[in-house]
């Protein structure tokens, strides 16, 4: 048993040490991708600002968890590109996202808006963690109560039924009944 023990956490340990060897390999690779930043494309810096600070309101619809400044995807750049041009053609902030939305839905949106159709969104985590809550304090309401009751009496057999048993095992008086464990 011992060495088997032994082996295992032989096993284990180089187990863990090829997953660490891979990781850090696969870190010194990622970190020699050159990244890019997103060019400013406008002449005029106020126009840049603009686009920055609403594009920074609005998800990449292909990387999802960056925002559509920060993103270098195809998709981001073109996107960059209409908002600056609609930019341009003095459009203001709140057409720019109603366009966007009514092209992309409210999922372009870091922020959706509380709707009917969002309320999942906005109340559905509060709701789950409410819920979790509750089944945690009935749990260990119900562990407690178990671990303070006293022992049933049922669980406990009487001699007479240890003998009836013991007849039905077919083991005599004399000899300890067979637990199973070896």
């Amino acid at each position: 048993m011992i060495a088997l023990t032994e082996r295992l956490t032989r096993v284990w340990r180089q187990g863990a040490l090829v997953a660490v060897g891979f990781f850090l390999t696969l870190t010194n690779v990622c970190a020699q991708v050159p990244s890019q930043q997103a060019r400013d494309l406008a002449d005029d810096p106020l126009t840049e600002r603009r686009l920055q600070a609403i594009s920074a309101d609005l998800r990449c619809l292909v990387c999802q968890n960056e925002s559509l400044a920060a993103s270098n995807a195809d998709l981001a750049v073109d996107l960059r590109r209409e908002i600056r041009s609609m930019i341009q053609a003095n459009q203001s902030d709140q057409q720019i996202m109603d366009f966007l939305v009514t092209r992309y839905g409210d999922f372009v949106l870091y922020k959706p808006p509380f709707k009917p159709l969002t309320w999942v969104l906005w109340i559905g985590p509060g709701v789950l963690g409410l819920l979790g809550l509750f089944v945690l304090f009935r749990h260990t309401r119900q562990t407690r109560a178990m671990a303070g009751a006293p022992e049933s009496t049922s669980s406990t057999l009487s001699d007479q039924d240890i003998e009836q048993a013991n007849r039905l095992l077919g083991v005599a008086d004399n000899e300890t009944p067979p637990t199973g464990r070896s």
